[in-house]
């Protein structure tokens, strides 16, 4: 009977915890690559300084209450960093630089939702998400200093891996986008042709924990 009270009373126990875990917290860190097409109006050499700047760190979080066993409403967040030093050569211009640096930082923030099966008592969980929000562009070199933000998406589809009901690890794959059609350069807007466009579409890999809560 003792034994029958105690089996129960895990049951209970576990139950109770599945019932509690209202947020879900999902931190990744990983590598990203911008697919989006280089604008035309650069040649060969910028092209391929360009290049160095296409992929680098990629970091999201997205936090999320429970509405019901599968799906749940929150927040997405994102950053994408990369830097690259190089020779460039300016436009229309025989001057080249040598050792040019330039620092890009991509930034997503957005409400989202989430649907997943970590509700289930099992080991191993999938889930999607998606967000819509804003996305903001910063590039930063030793002269010039471009800024930009517009509408973006960012979606994510993980798998996890059951270390606990409450902590779950694996690899995540997303992707996050938007087109800038204005910026400014050193404060000045600027509106570039079409084709000419800032695409900020990426992709990226990450490996991803979920903690809830």
């Amino acid at each position: 009977m003792k034994k029958k009270l105690l089996i129960l009373s895990v049951l209970a126990g576990t139950a109770m915890t599945f019932a509690q875990q209202k947020i879900t917290i999902i931190p990744s860190v990983g590598y990203a690559w911008r697919v989006a097409k280089t604008a035309d109006n650069m040649d060969a050499s910028q092209k391929e300084y360009v290049k160095g700047l296409k992929s680098g760190f990629n970091f999201d979080i997205g936090a999320y209450y429970r509405v019901n066993t599968l799906t749940g409403l929150g927040i997405k967040y994102n950053l994408y960093t990369a830097s690259h030093t190089g020779d460039f050569n300016v436009a229309n211009e025989n001057i080249i630089l040598n050792d040019f640096k330039t620092d890009d930082r991509i930034s997503f923030v957005g409400p989202g939702f989430i649907y997943s099966n970590f509700e289930e008592d099992v080991k191993h969980r999938l889930y999607y998400d998606m967000a819509i929000g804003l996305i903001s562009y910063v590039s930063k070199n030793q002269f010039v200093e471009t800024k930009g933000s517009n509408l973006g998406l960012a979606a994510t589809i993980g798998y996890m891996y059951g270390i606990s009901p409450a902590v779950m690890i694996g690899p995540q794959f997303s992707y996050t986008g938007g087109v800038l059609k204005k910026y400014k350069i050193n404060g000045t807007e600027y509106k570039p042709n079409e084709g000419e466009y800032e695409g900020l579409h990426r992709v990226a890999a990450s490996l991803g924990a979920t903690f809830r809560f």
